[in-house]
Protein backbone atom coordinates (compact mmCIF):
# COMPACT_ATOMS: atom_id res chain seq x y z
CA UNK A 1 0.00 0.00 0.00
CA UNK A 2 1.27 3.47 -0.89
CA UNK A 3 2.18 5.77 2.02
CA UNK A 4 1.72 9.54 2.03
CA UNK A 5 3.15 11.87 4.68
CA UNK A 6 1.52 15.27 5.15
CA UNK A 7 1.39 18.19 7.55
CA UNK A 8 -1.75 20.00 8.69
CA UNK A 9 -2.33 23.37 10.33
CA UNK A 10 -4.87 23.69 13.12
CA UNK A 11 -5.09 27.47 12.90
CA UNK A 12 -6.67 29.11 15.92
CA UNK A 13 -7.81 32.71 16.23
CA UNK A 14 -10.02 34.20 18.96
CA UNK A 15 -10.90 30.71 20.18
CA UNK A 16 -12.08 29.50 16.77
CA UNK A 17 -10.44 26.86 14.56
CA UNK A 18 -10.07 27.24 10.78
CA UNK A 19 -11.49 24.53 8.49
CA UNK A 20 -11.38 24.26 4.70
CA UNK A 21 -13.62 22.42 2.24
CA UNK A 22 -12.04 20.54 -0.65
CA UNK A 23 -13.01 21.75 -4.12
CA UNK A 24 -11.94 18.72 -6.19
CA UNK A 25 -10.68 15.16 -6.20
CA UNK A 26 -11.75 11.96 -4.54
CA UNK A 27 -12.74 13.73 -1.32
CA UNK A 28 -14.43 16.76 -2.93
CA UNK A 29 -16.74 18.70 -0.56
CA UNK A 30 -15.32 17.12 2.62
CA UNK A 31 -13.71 19.35 5.24
CA UNK A 32 -10.10 19.26 6.44
CA UNK A 33 -7.37 21.15 8.20
CA UNK A 34 -5.28 22.90 5.51
CA UNK A 35 -1.82 21.62 4.71
CA UNK A 36 -0.19 19.21 2.31
CA UNK A 37 2.67 16.94 1.36
CA UNK A 38 6.21 17.43 2.56
CA UNK A 39 8.92 17.83 -0.07
CA UNK A 40 12.21 15.92 0.07
CA UNK A 41 14.53 17.37 2.69
CA UNK A 42 11.87 19.71 4.10
CA UNK A 43 11.11 19.91 7.83
CA UNK A 44 7.50 19.50 8.91
CA UNK A 45 7.34 23.15 9.97
CA UNK A 46 8.83 24.44 6.68
CA UNK A 47 6.42 22.28 4.68
CA UNK A 48 3.47 23.63 6.65
CA UNK A 49 4.51 27.26 6.18
CA UNK A 50 4.99 26.68 2.43
CA UNK A 51 1.72 24.78 1.95
CA UNK A 52 -0.37 27.36 3.82
CA UNK A 53 1.21 30.18 1.78
CA UNK A 54 0.38 28.26 -1.44
CA UNK A 55 -3.19 27.38 -0.41
CA UNK A 56 -4.28 30.40 1.64
CA UNK A 57 -1.81 33.18 0.70
CA UNK A 58 -1.09 33.88 4.36
CA UNK A 59 1.97 33.54 6.57
CA UNK A 60 1.55 31.38 9.64
CA UNK A 61 3.48 30.76 12.80
CA UNK A 62 3.87 27.06 13.63
CA UNK A 63 3.35 27.26 17.38
CA UNK A 64 3.19 23.76 18.84
CA UNK A 65 3.01 20.10 17.78
CA UNK A 66 -0.50 18.71 18.36
CA UNK A 67 -0.52 15.08 17.19
CA UNK A 68 0.28 12.59 14.45
CA UNK A 69 -2.57 10.64 12.88
CA UNK A 70 -2.03 7.36 11.02
CA UNK A 71 -5.02 6.40 8.90
CA UNK A 72 -5.56 3.68 6.29
CA UNK A 73 -7.66 4.91 3.39
CA UNK A 74 -8.72 2.24 0.85
CA UNK A 75 -5.87 3.06 -1.57
CA UNK A 76 -3.12 4.53 0.66
CA UNK A 77 -1.80 4.94 4.20
CA UNK A 78 -1.75 8.52 5.50
CA UNK A 79 0.58 9.88 8.16
CA UNK A 80 -0.56 13.39 9.10
CA UNK A 81 1.45 15.59 11.47
CA UNK A 82 -0.78 18.29 12.98
CA UNK A 83 0.39 21.54 14.54
CA UNK A 84 -1.28 24.39 16.38
CA UNK A 85 -0.71 27.47 14.23
CA UNK A 86 -1.60 31.15 14.20
CA UNK A 87 -1.68 33.79 11.50
CA UNK A 88 1.57 35.75 11.51
CA UNK A 89 0.95 38.08 8.58
CA UNK A 90 -1.74 38.71 5.97
CA UNK A 91 -5.36 37.73 5.43
CA UNK A 92 -6.59 34.32 4.36
CA UNK A 93 -7.54 33.96 0.69
CA UNK A 94 -8.87 30.65 -0.61
CA UNK A 95 -6.66 29.70 -3.58
CA UNK A 96 -7.45 25.96 -3.72
CA UNK A 97 -10.44 25.30 -1.47
CA UNK A 98 -14.16 25.66 -2.14
CA UNK A 99 -15.07 27.20 1.21
CA UNK A 100 -13.81 27.83 4.73
CA UNK A 101 -15.23 28.37 8.20
CA UNK A 102 -14.01 29.45 11.61
CA UNK A 103 -15.53 26.96 14.06
CA UNK A 104 -15.67 26.84 17.83
CA UNK A 105 -14.77 23.50 19.43
CA UNK A 106 -18.49 22.85 19.87
CA UNK A 107 -19.13 23.54 16.17
CA UNK A 108 -16.41 21.22 14.84
CA UNK A 109 -18.81 18.26 14.36
CA UNK A 110 -21.15 20.47 12.25
CA UNK A 111 -19.24 19.79 9.00
CA UNK A 112 -18.37 16.51 7.26
CA UNK A 113 -14.64 15.95 7.88
CA UNK A 114 -12.22 13.72 6.02
CA UNK A 115 -11.85 10.44 7.95
CA UNK A 116 -8.26 11.10 9.12
CA UNK A 117 -9.22 14.58 10.35
CA UNK A 118 -11.99 13.10 12.53
CA UNK A 119 -9.29 11.73 14.87
CA UNK A 120 -8.03 15.30 15.35
CA UNK A 121 -11.58 16.57 15.95
CA UNK A 122 -12.03 13.92 18.66
CA UNK A 123 -8.79 15.06 20.32
CA UNK A 124 -9.81 18.74 20.14
CA UNK A 125 -13.27 17.98 21.56
CA UNK A 126 -11.93 16.51 24.80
Amino acid sequence: MKSIEVVAAVIINNGKIFATQRSKGEFKDLWEFPGGKMELGETQEAALIREIKEELDVEISVDEFLCTVNYDYPSFHLTMHCFWCSIANGSIKLLEHKASKWLSKEELPSVEWLPADIEVIELLSR
